[in-house]
């Protein structure tokens, strides 16, 4: 895989990403919902932390704006290196899976850093009114943006374990809870082909 057909992947989940979260932004409420499918919902949500929301204030004896600014540095520092690993395989004439699996994680953890970094600074809040883009009254600053989310597939909700089934018998489950984004999409597929192809994408890569 070219550097080339790399850089334009990448360009394409971008575009696909920021313009989804931006017409989201500026569309909905926030926890305004669109219903596409029984299965599928577009469910608008902002992420302050990290993976599932986890906030590192939560987690360490610090504030969550030193936590968020943190957490959108290291985020900055984690795409140079992401960068420069896809650069080196390239170079390298790596396998096609390993440079598309970076690729792919490349893209989506950019895509998430210009949340952060950009989002605060440039959109208004969305609670109770549909944000603006380029706010006069933005609801941050540099580095201290959220991360849009929309993407919601409850394929399972308020169902029940059968009584007979160990330790859960009779307890509510749902699935699938989580809420993401194009970014957060690629990332995983990403991580998926390097788990699951890990002997053909580093069998002739020196990394």
């Amino acid at each position: 895989m070219s550097l080339k057909k790399s850089l334009l992947l990448i360009i394409i989940i971008l575009l696909i990403d920021q313009i989804s979260k931006i017409y989201v932004k500026t569309h909905f409420v926030y926890q305004d919902s669109v219903e596409v499918f029984s299965w599928f919902k577009i469910l608008f949500i902002e992420n302050e932390g990290a993976a599932w929301g986890t906030k590192l204030s939560d987690l360490l004896p610090i504030s969550d704006s030193a936590g968020k600014l943190f957490l959108t540095v290291f985020r900055l520092f984690a795409i140079c290196g992401i960068g420069y690993w896809l650069y080196d395989i390239i170079q390298k004439n790596a396998p096609k899976v390993l440079i598309l699996a970076v690729s792919l994680i490349f893209a989506g953890a950019f895509g998430n850093i210009i949340d952060s970094i950009f989002y605060g600074a440039i959109f208004n809040e969305s609670y109770n009114e549909v944000a603006t883009l380029f706010s006069d009254q933005p609801y941050g600053r540099l580095f201290y943006g959220k991360v849009v989310d929309m993407l919601y597939f409850p394929i399972i909700q308020n169902a029940t374990w059968p009584s007979w089934v160990p330790f859960f018998g009779g307890n509510n489950f749902s699935f699938f809870d989580p809420i993401f984004n194009v970014a957060d999409t690629a990332i995983s597929t990403g991580v998926g082909i390097l788990i699951f192809f890990n002997k053909k994408a580093f069998s002739k890569s020196k990394i």
